[in-house]
C-alpha cells in the first residue's frame, strides 16, 4: 500500500507533534523539579550562612551566658521548685496589686544545662498601672523570670480595669548550691568590753608591761644627774 504525498505530509505533521508533546510534558516536569531543587539549595544556603553566623558569634553568646548564669539559682537535682517559684509571683502580685485568681504550675524542662518552669496563670484582674508595676518587677529580675503569652482585655462594668492571662517561665539550673559564707561579725557591745581577757592575752599584756619598764630604767641610767651635772660645770668655771 503506498501512500500519497499528502498523507506523508500528514503523517509526519502528527508524529512530530506527539513526539513535541512528549518532550514538552518531560521538559515541564523537569523544569518543576529543578525549580524545586533549586529552592531546596536556596534554603539550605540560608540555613548555613545562618550557622556560619551564629558559629562566628559563639564566644559573645558564651560570654553573656556566663553573666545570666551567675544569677539564675542553683537547686538539688530533684528538689521540687514549685513553691518558691510560686511564692516569689505571688508576692510580686501583692505587692503591686495585682489579683490573680486561677494559676497552675506545668512540668519542668530541661534546656542544655539550665531548666525551666512555667506557671500558668489563667485568669487575673488588675488596673493598667498595677500590672506594668508587677511586669516590671518580674522582668527586672534577670534572665530568671520572663512573661510570654501575655493576654490583655477589659472588663465589663468596671473601668480602669483589666482582665487576662500570661504563662511565668521561671528558669535555674540544677546542681549543687555553692556553701555560704558566713562572716563573724565582731561583738562591739559594752559587756564585750568589761569581760575579762583570756589568759593568752593577759600574759602577753603583761610581758609588754615589763618590757615597757626595762626600757624606761635604762633611757634613766643613761640620763646623767642633775647634780653631777651642776658640779661639772662648777669644776670648770
Amino acid at each position: 500500500m503506498s501512500m500519497t504525498t499528502r498523507e506523508k505530509i500528514l503523517a509526519s505533521i502528527t508524529i512530530f507533534t506527539v513526539a513535541f508533546g512528549i518532550v514538552l510534558t518531560q521538559m515541564r516536569s523537569r523544569i518543576d523539579i529543578i525549580s524545586t531543587k533549586s529552592g531546596q539549595v536556596k534554603e539550605l544556603k540560608k540555613r548555613i550562612d545562618l550557622q556560619k553566623e551564629l558559629i562566628a558569634a559563639k564566644p559573645d553568646w558564651s560570654a553573656r551566658y556566663d553573666l545570666i548564669k551567675d544569677q539564675m539559682p542553683i537547686f538539688e537535682p530533684g528538689r521540687p521548685v514549685d513553691t518558691y517559684w510560686l511564692n516569689k509571683m505571688d508576692n510580686a502580685a501583692n505587692e503591686n496589686g495585682v489579683r490573680i485568681r486561677n494559676r497552675q504550675a506545668k512540668a519542668e524542662t530541661v534546656i542544655s544545662d539550665g531548666s525551666e518552669f512555667p506557671i500558668e496563670v489563667r485568669d487575673w484582674e488588675a488596673t493598667l498601672e498595677s500590672i506594668l508595676r508587677f511586669m516590671y518587677v518580674l522582668q527586672s529580675q534577670g534572665a530568671m523570670l520572663d512573661i510570654r503569652e501575655l493576654r490583655i482585655s477589659p472588663i465589663p462594668n468596671r473601668q480602669g480595669y483589666l482582665k487576662g492571662s500570661f504563662v511565668l517561665y521561671c528558669a535555674y539550673m540544677r546542681g549543687t548550691p555553692p556553701p555560704k559564707v558566713e562572716i563573724e561579725e565582731e561583738d562591739l557591745t559594752l559587756q564585750s568590753f568589761l569581760d575579762p581577757l583570756p589568759e593568752e592575752e593577759e600574759e602577753e599584756e603583761e610581758e609588754e608591761y615589763l618590757v615597757e619598764e626595762e626600757n624606761d630604767k635604762d633611757v634613766d641610767q643613761d640620763l646623767p644627774v642633775e647634780e653631777d651635772f651642776i658640779e661639772e660645770q662648777q669644776n670648770e668655771d
